[in-house]
């Protein structure tokens, strides 16, 4: 366990020594690496022996990751790609998202769960991780076909789900239908500051941060052009929450947006990955660190329960999209085999909901089992679907 002035440092040890190793075994077991930062979590965190790292303090450091990720995924959100697949991917997307809250809700209500409770676990267990159908993809070479591109325009919708339920949880949890109707004036106050914002970010954002890229790019100092993009992210996340009222992932998201668009965005999100990669990390093993082992033997119909509405709903989606005419047989069945599995998204809903106490740890510890377990299986199901459709 850290203590006192060292516990920044060996918090910074365990962290990233135990997701190399990990992650590595993972690697080597043809797993993804999430599943190994996850499991580094869970041997540094507090409910397993010898506690290494500081809780609170890796939470803290995985916000950054929380920034440096949705970042990310603004720079590379592009309207353009998901305009062109918008028929397949975008009621793919909903029904995912729709059947994985309807069952999740369900699930839920049997586990003694609220219905607020009940109806964000089922959102978690409804949006697939990105980086997961990506690199499953990539390593099938699909990335560039048409089924890619519908995966990727697929992925698109679902986060921007996640980003609208990141931007909505923190105005809605904790309060009862009376209280809805009493604050309602207070919650169109926040959520105009929101918009106000995202406008502002817009209008001025839009012009002076690619003007300051540009100046950066003009001095011909990597490290500037490097320190300048990390403090933009962090910069407007950080006014974002304190001005107006958002979260910091919103603000790193529209930041991201916004410098998509300008000439050296791909030089930003270039420049931005070493570090995003390296608090992603952080905000995985701090994942794990809240996941209690012990539920396995605790509720293992509860375990069995998630793991089936995170292989089903995508199933579902793949199987509505088929009958519906928008997917032939193959592509419908490889769009199965590569979505239903659960990952970054799911982690910031989920620990939002517990640090607004609108969830459970236990609830949180039945979303990181469901994402080790579908991604670990991933593999398995992507192999039996290829086989069935004869590919290799």
């Amino acid at each position: 366990m850290a203590h006192g002035g060292d516990s920044l440092i060996l918090t910074l040890v365990a962290a990233f020594v135990l997701a190399f190793l990990f992650g590595l075994g993972a690697l080597r077991l043809k797993l993804s690496p999430l599943v190994g930062y996850l499991l580094a979590g869970v041997a540094v965190g507090p409910f397993t022996p010898g506690q290494l790292a500081d809780s609170q303090l890796a939470g803290q450091l995985a916000e950054i990751g929380v920034i440096l990720l949705m970042f990310g995924v603004g720079l590379h959100f592009s309207p353009r790609d998901l305009l062109a697949v918008r028929r397949a991917a975008l009621p793919g997307a909903l029904v995912q998202v729709s059947f994985g809250a309807a069952l999740g809700w369900g699930l839920g209500r049997l586990i003694g769960m609220g219905d607020g409770e009940a109806l964000l676990l089922g959102l978690s267990l409804g949006i697939a991780s990105s980086v997961v159908v990506l690199r499953t993809l990539e390593e099938r070479h699909e990335l560039k076909t048409e089924t890619g591109r519908i995966a990727i325009g697929w992925l698109v919708v679902q986060d921007l789900f996640a980003v609208i339920a990141l931007v909505l949880l923190p105005l809605l949890a904790g309060r009862d239908h009376a209280d809805l109707w009493t604050s309602a004036g207070q919650i169109i106050f926040r959520l105009a500051k929101i918009g106000v914002f995202m406008g502002l970010m817009w209008l001025v954002g839009g012009r002076v941060l690619p003007w300051l890229l540009v100046g950066l790019a003009h001095t011909r100092s990597r490290e500037l052009f490097t320190l300048g993009v990390l403090a933009i992210a962090l910069g407007i996340a950080w006014l974002a929450y304190a001005a107006f009222g958002a979260s910091f992932a919103l603000g790193a998201f529209v930041a991201g947006l916004v410098l998509n668009g300008s000439p050296l965005g791909h030089n930003a999100a270039e420049r931005s990955l070493p570090l995003r990669d390296a608090f992603a990390v952080l905000f995985f093993v701090s994942v794990g660190m809240l996941f209690d082992p012990s539920i396995i033997v605790r509720q293992p119909l509860a375990v069995a329960g998630v793991l089936f509405v995170v292989l089903a709903s995508g199933l579902a989606a793949a199987l509505a999209l088929r009958l519906g005419g928008q997917l032939d047989h193959t592509k419908a069945a490889l769009l199965a085999g590569s979505i239903p599995q659960i990952g970054e998204f799911s982690f910031l809903l989920a620990a939002l909901a517990v640090s607004l106490g609108a969830m459970s740890r236990a609830g949180h510890s039945l979303i990181v089992i469901a994402a080790i377990l579908s991604i670990a299986l991933n593999p398995l199901v992507v192999w039996t679907v290829h086989k069935a459709v004869g590919r290799r």
